[in-house]
């Protein structure tokens, strides 16, 4: 978040003050889950609603920085398909795909 508002024009900058302060000021600061379980649940919020690549793509960054490893993400989404069906399930693969890209062993 700390070089997120740059990417806003001047006249929309109040959005990037909005979701700092609401969600990582509020949600994130809460006690309860640990880190890398709150990212773990947003990943899986995201991939649920479909239609939200964007922030989709910045919390796989995200779970990657706290330990939550690109197979970790590939075996929610496998849990996920039941209940979110194929098309946000392969949204979600694409992507994990650009984000944290396949690397031979």
């Amino acid at each position: 978040m700390r070089n997120y508002k740059d990417s806003y024009t001047p006249d929309t900058r109040h959005f990037a003050d909005f979701l700092s302060a609401n969600c990582f000021g509020d949600y994130y600061t809460r006690t309860g889950l640990d880190l890398k379980f709150r990212e773990l649940l947003t990943f899986v919020i995201l991939a649920s609603l479909g239609g939200v690549e964007s922030q989709l793509k910045a919390h796989i960054t995200g779970n990657i920085r706290v330990g939550n490893d690109r197979a970790k993400l590939i075996s929610v989404v496998t849990l996920l398909v039941p209940y979110i069906g194929y098309p946000c399930s392969l949204n979600a693969l694409s992507a994990i795909n650009e984000t944290a890209p396949y690397k031979e062993k």
